[in-house]
């Protein structure tokens, strides 16, 4: 989930995506199950609840804290349950929830919200900038939380400072990438099965991630006749941020162990994973395009092939993503 004002990330991002969606890095944003009774039960209230039905309310999920509106107020199992929609969001994501999740809409209380989902979006970047500086499967390299370079602009490097990246100011423009509504349930489907039931995306992927650009390269030939060299460079960079990305930004603690034992020094992360996890990298794109320096006009045309890409898998989605998880070794 992103923010309520959306960024529907997940969309309700990071991205909440403004239009933005879950998959945050670490736990997704939004709740992905459909909406389900609380247990029944016959208990007197011992008091009146703290939100009453049709109230406006913040709403925790994960990390961040989203708007959203009361629908039902219920007294069960021994505590008030309160019934929620996610404002900019798909009613089949509303959910019964404690009121310890919950805080009353007021200036002090968004300040709060503001504060804590930029913060998040602060831990993933910082996260993902120190593995810049790690070599290639140094055990050194944790990122932060659970929660995407090489032919993109990058930073400059200190002079007699080999691989030691300067800090670099963030742009003052920022990339919006929309994510189809049906990319943005998939989004919460992978976050259901990887958070909730513990399920696994069964690797090696087929298709990988390489193999949907390539196929997506055929695609833009044959429908173009030619294809622009942007288009190519652009893919490339989606390979190259997903490749670094992956162990810091893209997985959840429960992937960790499953990528150690498919990844290594000569087996590339694209090569490996597929759609699932290559979708979570467009929630986090935002973030990461806002430390490399474009005109605007260059900007605009990149959000534009990035959005052509988003409907390409769209349109491919019952091939390219799976239909449901495997269970965890652990289980």
């Amino acid at each position: 989930m992103g923010s309520s004002n959306d960024t529907g990330g997940g969309e309700k991002g990071g991205v909440p995506v403004k239009a933005e969606s879950p998959a945050d890095g670490g736990e997704s944003d939004v709740a992905a199950a459909s909406p389900g009774d609380p247990s029944a039960g016959s208990e007197s209230p011992p008091g009146q609840a703290d939100y009453e039905e049709g109230e406006k309310v913040l709403a925790f999920h994960g990390p961040r804290i989203y708007e959203s509106k009361v629908q039902k107020v219920e007294y069960r199992e021994n505590e008030w349950k309160y019934y929620v929609h996610y404002l900019g969001w798909n009613k089949s994501w509303d959910e019964w929830i404690e009121s310890s999740r919950l805080l009353k809409f007021n200036e002090e209380n968004v300040e709060k919200q503001k504060t804590l989902n930029k913060n998040g979006r602060a831990k993933n970047l910082k996260s993902w900038r120190s593995t810049q500086n790690k070599p290639k499967g140094s055990n050194e390299t944790k990122p932060e939380k659970e929660d995407p370079k090489n032919n993109f602009p990058r930073g400059k490097k200190r002079k007699g400072h080999t691989g030691v990246v300067e800090d670099i100011k963030p742009s003052e423009k920022f990339v919006t990438i929309q994510l189809p509504l049906t990319l943005k349930k998939q989004l919460v489907d992978d976050w259901d099965y990887v958070t909730q039931q513990k399920k696994l995306v069964k690797l090696p992927r087929n298709p990988s991630v390489d193999d949907i650009l390539k196929k997506y390269l055929e695609h833009r030939t044959k429908k173009d006749g030619m294809i622009a060299d942007s288009v190519g460079e652009i893919l490339k960079g989606i390979r190259c941020y997903f490749d670094k990305a992956l162990l810091a930004m893209l997985l959840y603690k429960n992937e960790r162990e499953q990528y150690e034992a498919a990844v290594d020094d000569k087996v590339s992360p694209s090569s490996v994973y597929g759609a699932e996890h290559l979708l979570r990298l467009f929630v986090k794109l935002p973030e990461l395009l806002t430390y490399v320096h474009m005109e605007e006009e260059a900007l605009a045309k990149l959000q534009q092939k990035l959005s052509e890409f988003l409907k390409f898998l769209q349109k491919n989605q019952s091939s390219f993503f799976l239909a449901n998880y495997e269970p965890s070794n652990r289980e």
